[in-house]
């Protein structure tokens, strides 16, 4: 029986070689120190300073002496490139980045809302309502109006529609894609004006000030409640002595 094609994940002279086999997962991660298994490497110094084509275990020797690691950043080049460095602290501030990233990264969502031909004013007015708050989010809105029966011979009365709802929007969002036939259905996609990125800070403003106007309206009504309590003595009930059952029993 033939043995699968398998490549190990090895160096071999100098060179990196790839795994073929599907059951393996290819790692990332940086080699360090006694990982790095080449004859000479191009060193870099902590401060980005060039030192040259060294011997491997020089490189580990002034990596020891530093109190650093010494890290293969161009794995690639000949002979690789390597650097001196705190690896933990580089990891660590890679980690960060990335999530700093992350938290900045804008995903475009896309909503969708569907309408009938012959909507009635009142569900019309929800249904735009939505289409309203999905914009101000920094969403874009596909529009679907749904035909049936022999409302399908009738398209103009969906496109009517959705002319409508345009405009009805307009300060928040534009016509991204104009209304078009899609089977038994006409679709039509609004953008909005806004970035998410806005949007998002706006929401969270307008929360702020929200919190605020209601924390003022708390301390306004425990200063108005502190104002009105009695602060004179006298203006105190006096306190009433217990009356003993028995006279004989002094208080």
């Amino acid at each position: 029986m033939r043995r699968p094609f398998c490549l190990s994940g090895s160096r071999r002279d100098g060179v990196a070689t790839t795994s073929l086999d599907p059951g393996g997962p290819i790692s990332t991660e940086l080699r360090i120190n006694d990982r790095i298994r080449v004859p000479e490497v191009r060193l870099v110094g902590p401060n980005g300073e060039t030192v040259g084509i060294v011997r491997i275990d020089d490189a580990l020797r002034l990596a020891q002496e530093a109190d650093l690691d010494l890290v293969e950043v161009a794995p690639t080049a000949r002979p690789p490139v390597c650097k001196l460095m705190d690896y933990g602290k580089f990891k660590y501030e890679a980690a960060q980045k990335a999530r700093e990233a992350r938290r900045n990264q804008t995903n475009v969502i896309i909503k969708e809302m569907k309408l009938r031909p012959k909507i009635d004013a009142h569900d019309y007015e929800t249904k735009k309502g939505h289409v309203v708050r999905f914009l101000k989010q920094g969403d874009k809105v596909k529009i679907t109006i749904m035909f049936r029966g022999r409302e399908q011979h009738r398209p103009e009365l969906g496109f009517r529609l959705l002319q409508r709802l345009a405009q009805d929007v307009e300060e928040l969002g534009f016509v991204e894609s104009a209304p078009k036939q899609d089977g038994r259905n006409m679709i039509m996609v609004l953008g909005p004006h806004k970035k998410k990125a806005e949007a998002k800070a706006e929401v969270q403003a307008a929360k702020a000030v929200r919190a605020a106007e209601r924390q003022a309206e708390k301390d306004a009504e425990h200063a108005e409640r502190t104002a009105t309590a009695p602060t004179d003595p006298s203006d105190k009930k006096p306190r009433r002595r217990s009356e003993n059952l028995d006279p004989e029993i002094e208080a």
